[in-house]
Protein backbone atom coordinates (compact mmCIF):
# COMPACT_ATOMS: atom_id res chain seq x y z
CA UNK A 1 0.00 0.00 0.00
CA UNK A 2 1.34 3.41 -0.92
CA UNK A 3 1.28 6.52 1.18
CA UNK A 4 -2.13 7.09 2.72
CA UNK A 5 -4.15 10.06 1.61
CA UNK A 6 -5.29 11.65 4.91
CA UNK A 7 -8.44 12.83 3.24
CA UNK A 8 -9.45 9.35 2.18
CA UNK A 9 -8.23 7.14 5.00
CA UNK A 10 -8.77 8.51 8.48
CA UNK A 11 -9.20 5.36 10.54
CA UNK A 12 -12.05 4.29 12.78
CA UNK A 13 -12.47 5.93 16.15
CA UNK A 14 -14.77 7.70 18.58
CA UNK A 15 -15.02 11.34 19.55
CA UNK A 16 -15.37 10.35 23.22
CA UNK A 17 -13.31 8.10 25.47
CA UNK A 18 -12.54 7.52 29.15
CA UNK A 19 -9.19 9.32 29.38
CA UNK A 20 -10.30 12.92 28.77
CA UNK A 21 -7.99 13.49 25.81
CA UNK A 22 -8.89 13.96 22.18
CA UNK A 23 -8.83 10.57 20.44
CA UNK A 24 -7.48 12.21 17.30
CA UNK A 25 -4.63 13.73 19.31
CA UNK A 26 -3.88 10.41 21.03
CA UNK A 27 -3.45 8.79 17.62
CA UNK A 28 -1.13 11.52 16.32
CA UNK A 29 2.62 12.02 16.19
CA UNK A 30 2.01 15.28 18.07
CA UNK A 31 0.99 13.31 21.15
CA UNK A 32 3.95 10.96 20.81
CA UNK A 33 6.32 13.93 20.51
CA UNK A 34 4.95 15.62 23.63
CA UNK A 35 2.88 13.05 25.58
CA UNK A 36 0.58 13.88 28.47
CA UNK A 37 -0.33 11.55 31.36
CA UNK A 38 -3.24 9.20 30.67
CA UNK A 39 -5.61 7.86 33.32
CA UNK A 40 -8.88 6.00 32.89
CA UNK A 41 -11.59 7.88 34.77
CA UNK A 42 -12.48 6.54 38.19
CA UNK A 43 -10.16 3.54 38.33
CA UNK A 44 -7.81 4.81 41.03
CA UNK A 45 -10.66 6.47 42.93
CA UNK A 46 -12.66 3.21 42.99
CA UNK A 47 -9.71 1.10 44.14
CA UNK A 48 -7.99 3.14 46.88
CA UNK A 49 -6.97 0.05 48.85
CA UNK A 50 -4.96 -1.26 45.89
CA UNK A 51 -2.93 1.90 45.47
CA UNK A 52 -2.48 2.29 49.24
CA UNK A 53 -1.04 -1.23 49.26
CA UNK A 54 1.17 -0.49 46.24
CA UNK A 55 2.55 2.62 47.94
CA UNK A 56 4.02 0.35 50.62
CA UNK A 57 5.97 -1.75 48.09
CA UNK A 58 9.75 -1.41 48.34
CA UNK A 59 10.50 -2.55 44.79
CA UNK A 60 8.90 -3.73 41.56
CA UNK A 61 8.79 -7.36 42.67
CA UNK A 62 6.75 -6.50 45.77
CA UNK A 63 4.46 -4.25 43.76
CA UNK A 64 3.84 -6.96 41.17
CA UNK A 65 3.02 -9.51 43.87
CA UNK A 66 0.65 -7.05 45.58
CA UNK A 67 -1.17 -6.28 42.33
CA UNK A 68 -1.56 -9.95 41.45
CA UNK A 69 -2.88 -10.76 44.93
CA UNK A 70 -5.42 -7.95 44.64
CA UNK A 71 -6.59 -9.12 41.22
CA UNK A 72 -6.80 -12.71 42.42
CA UNK A 73 -9.02 -11.73 45.34
CA UNK A 74 -11.20 -9.30 43.38
CA UNK A 75 -11.80 -11.44 40.29
CA UNK A 76 -11.36 -15.02 41.54
CA UNK A 77 -8.45 -15.74 39.23
CA UNK A 78 -7.00 -18.81 40.96
CA UNK A 79 -8.41 -22.37 40.78
CA UNK A 80 -9.51 -22.39 44.43
CA UNK A 81 -11.90 -19.50 43.81
CA UNK A 82 -13.85 -20.98 40.92
CA UNK A 83 -17.56 -20.33 41.20
CA UNK A 84 -19.04 -23.22 43.26
CA UNK A 85 -22.61 -21.91 43.10
CA UNK A 86 -23.22 -23.32 39.63
CA UNK A 87 -22.78 -26.91 40.72
CA UNK A 88 -21.60 -29.69 38.43
CA UNK A 89 -18.83 -28.65 36.07
CA UNK A 90 -16.84 -25.68 37.35
CA UNK A 91 -15.23 -23.13 35.12
CA UNK A 92 -12.44 -20.64 35.48
CA UNK A 93 -13.25 -16.95 35.49
CA UNK A 94 -12.07 -14.89 32.52
CA UNK A 95 -8.86 -13.05 33.29
CA UNK A 96 -6.52 -10.43 31.88
CA UNK A 97 -3.74 -13.04 32.06
CA UNK A 98 -5.50 -15.26 29.55
CA UNK A 99 -5.92 -12.31 27.19
CA UNK A 100 -2.25 -11.37 27.30
CA UNK A 101 -1.20 -14.99 26.87
CA UNK A 102 -3.50 -15.26 23.85
CA UNK A 103 -2.08 -12.04 22.43
CA UNK A 104 1.48 -13.34 22.87
CA UNK A 105 0.53 -16.38 20.83
CA UNK A 106 -1.32 -14.44 18.10
CA UNK A 107 -2.72 -10.90 18.23
CA UNK A 108 -5.47 -11.90 15.79
CA UNK A 109 -7.10 -14.40 18.14
CA UNK A 110 -10.39 -13.66 19.93
CA UNK A 111 -8.27 -12.68 22.94
CA UNK A 112 -6.59 -10.09 20.73
CA UNK A 113 -9.98 -8.79 19.60
CA UNK A 114 -11.06 -8.28 23.22
CA UNK A 115 -7.89 -6.31 23.95
CA UNK A 116 -8.36 -4.17 20.84
CA UNK A 117 -12.00 -3.65 21.86
CA UNK A 118 -10.89 -2.42 25.28
CA UNK A 119 -8.56 0.13 23.64
CA UNK A 120 -11.42 1.22 21.38
CA UNK A 121 -13.71 1.67 24.39
CA UNK A 122 -11.28 3.43 26.72
CA UNK A 123 -9.11 5.46 24.33
CA UNK A 124 -11.46 5.95 21.38
CA UNK A 125 -9.10 4.33 18.84
CA UNK A 126 -10.52 1.60 16.63
CA UNK A 127 -8.34 -1.18 15.23
CA UNK A 128 -6.91 -0.86 11.73
CA UNK A 129 -6.24 -4.59 11.46
CA UNK A 130 -7.72 -7.80 12.83
CA UNK A 131 -6.97 -10.78 10.58
CA UNK A 132 -7.30 -8.33 7.69
CA UNK A 133 -7.27 -4.58 7.08
CA UNK A 134 -10.25 -2.74 8.60
CA UNK A 135 -11.12 0.49 6.80
CA UNK A 136 -14.82 1.03 7.53
CA UNK A 137 -17.50 -0.15 9.94
CA UNK A 138 -19.64 -1.49 7.09
CA UNK A 139 -16.95 -4.00 6.07
CA UNK A 140 -17.02 -7.76 6.77
CA UNK A 141 -13.65 -7.33 8.50
CA UNK A 142 -15.21 -4.97 11.07
CA UNK A 143 -18.16 -7.30 11.63
CA UNK A 144 -15.83 -10.24 12.26
CA UNK A 145 -13.79 -8.17 14.73
CA UNK A 146 -16.90 -7.04 16.63
CA UNK A 147 -18.17 -10.62 16.88
CA UNK A 148 -14.89 -11.78 18.41
CA UNK A 149 -14.38 -8.82 20.75
CA UNK A 150 -17.84 -9.39 22.29
CA UNK A 151 -17.39 -13.14 22.76
CA UNK A 152 -19.29 -14.14 25.90
CA UNK A 153 -16.54 -16.48 27.09
CA UNK A 154 -14.33 -13.45 27.79
CA UNK A 155 -16.95 -11.15 29.30
CA UNK A 156 -18.16 -13.11 32.31
CA UNK A 157 -15.85 -11.47 34.85
CA UNK A 158 -15.74 -7.70 34.28
CA UNK A 159 -12.84 -8.23 31.90
CA UNK A 160 -12.56 -4.61 30.77
CA UNK A 161 -12.44 -3.50 34.41
CA UNK A 162 -9.55 -5.91 34.89
CA UNK A 163 -7.78 -4.30 31.94
CA UNK A 164 -8.48 -0.84 33.36
CA UNK A 165 -6.69 -1.87 36.55
CA UNK A 166 -3.82 -3.39 34.57
CA UNK A 167 -3.31 -0.13 32.68
CA UNK A 168 -3.40 2.00 35.82
CA UNK A 169 -0.98 -0.36 37.58
CA UNK A 170 1.30 -0.27 34.56
CA UNK A 171 1.35 3.53 34.62
CA UNK A 172 1.90 3.60 38.39
CA UNK A 173 4.75 1.07 38.18
CA UNK A 174 6.41 2.85 35.26
CA UNK A 175 6.52 6.13 37.16
CA UNK A 176 7.42 4.64 40.56
CA UNK A 177 9.95 1.91 39.81
CA UNK A 178 10.60 0.98 36.19
CA UNK A 179 11.00 4.23 34.23
CA UNK A 180 10.92 7.13 36.72
CA UNK A 181 11.40 10.49 35.06
CA UNK A 182 11.33 9.01 31.55
CA UNK A 183 8.82 10.17 28.96
CA UNK A 184 9.83 7.76 26.15
CA UNK A 185 11.36 4.34 25.58
CA UNK A 186 13.25 3.25 22.47
CA UNK A 187 11.55 0.06 21.34
CA UNK A 188 11.66 -2.20 18.30
CA UNK A 189 9.19 -4.02 16.11
CA UNK A 190 9.88 -6.56 13.38
CA UNK A 191 7.65 -6.47 10.29
CA UNK A 192 7.35 -8.07 6.87
CA UNK A 193 5.86 -6.52 3.72
CA UNK A 194 6.42 -3.02 5.04
CA UNK A 195 4.79 -1.36 2.01
CA UNK A 196 1.53 -3.17 2.84
CA UNK A 197 1.29 -1.19 6.08
CA UNK A 198 -0.54 2.10 6.41
CA UNK A 199 2.25 4.55 5.54
CA UNK A 200 1.27 8.12 6.36
CA UNK A 201 4.58 9.71 5.27
CA UNK A 202 7.73 8.30 3.70
CA UNK A 203 10.35 11.07 3.39
CA UNK A 204 13.06 8.55 2.52
CA UNK A 205 13.86 4.85 2.48
CA UNK A 206 14.85 4.70 6.15
CA UNK A 207 12.31 7.04 7.77
CA UNK A 208 8.54 6.91 7.87
CA UNK A 209 5.40 7.82 9.74
CA UNK A 210 3.33 4.67 9.98
CA UNK A 211 -0.16 4.10 11.38
CA UNK A 212 0.10 1.14 13.75
CA UNK A 213 -2.84 -0.85 15.07
CA UNK A 214 -4.73 0.54 18.08
CA UNK A 215 -2.80 -1.90 20.29
CA UNK A 216 0.68 -2.91 19.20
CA UNK A 217 3.57 -5.06 20.41
CA UNK A 218 7.15 -3.86 20.67
CA UNK A 219 10.30 -5.39 22.09
CA UNK A 220 13.10 -3.82 24.08
CA UNK A 221 15.53 -6.21 22.37
CA UNK A 222 16.42 -5.47 18.76
CA UNK A 223 17.49 -9.07 18.12
CA UNK A 224 14.17 -10.42 19.40
CA UNK A 225 12.31 -7.98 17.14
CA UNK A 226 14.38 -9.18 14.20
CA UNK A 227 12.90 -12.66 14.63
CA UNK A 228 9.49 -11.35 13.60
CA UNK A 229 10.29 -9.72 10.26
CA UNK A 230 12.89 -8.78 7.69
CA UNK A 231 12.61 -5.11 8.63
CA UNK A 232 13.00 -3.57 12.07
CA UNK A 233 11.08 -0.46 13.06
CA UNK A 234 12.64 1.65 15.81
CA UNK A 235 10.25 3.97 17.64
CA UNK A 236 10.24 6.33 20.60
CA UNK A 237 7.22 5.05 22.48
CA UNK A 238 5.63 7.32 25.11
CA UNK A 239 5.62 5.75 28.56
CA UNK A 240 2.09 7.18 28.89
CA UNK A 241 0.93 4.75 26.17
CA UNK A 242 2.23 1.59 27.84
CA UNK A 243 -0.37 -1.03 28.74
CA UNK A 244 2.05 -3.79 29.71
CA UNK A 245 5.80 -4.28 29.85
CA UNK A 246 8.24 -7.06 30.59
CA UNK A 247 8.78 -7.32 34.35
CA UNK A 248 5.44 -5.75 35.30
CA UNK A 249 4.10 -8.99 36.79
CA UNK A 250 5.83 -11.73 38.80
CA UNK A 251 7.84 -14.00 36.53
CA UNK A 252 5.91 -17.12 37.58
CA UNK A 253 2.61 -15.52 36.53
CA UNK A 254 3.34 -14.51 32.97
CA UNK A 255 6.41 -14.78 30.80
CA UNK A 256 6.99 -12.49 27.85
CA UNK A 257 9.94 -12.19 25.53
CA UNK A 258 10.77 -8.62 26.51
CA UNK A 259 7.39 -7.65 25.08
CA UNK A 260 5.80 -4.26 25.55
CA UNK A 261 2.17 -3.51 24.68
CA UNK A 262 1.36 0.09 23.80
CA UNK A 263 -1.53 2.14 22.48
CA UNK A 264 -1.05 2.59 18.75
CA UNK A 265 -1.64 5.36 16.24
CA UNK A 266 0.82 7.28 14.09
CA UNK A 267 4.48 6.67 14.97
CA UNK A 268 7.65 8.14 13.53
CA UNK A 269 9.95 5.19 12.91
CA UNK A 270 13.31 4.45 11.45
CA UNK A 271 13.37 1.46 9.11
CA UNK A 272 16.30 -0.95 9.12
CA UNK A 273 16.64 -3.88 6.77
CA UNK A 274 17.80 -7.11 8.38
Amino acid sequence: MKEADPGKRRGIGHSTNLVGRSSEWLASCAFNDAPAPLHIWGVREMNPSLFAMLDQARDMAEAGDAFFCYMTAMFALDPEQRDPSRGGKRRYQSSFLRLIQGWNFDSNTPEGAVLKGWVESRFGLGPSFHKEIIEQVSSPAWAAYVEEKMSSRFHNNAIWVQLDLLFEFCQWAAARFSFPGQTHLTLYRGVNAFDDHWIVERPDRREAVIRLNNLVSFSSDREVAGCFGDKILTARVPVAKLVFFDGLLPSHVLRSEREYLAIGGDYRVSVEYV
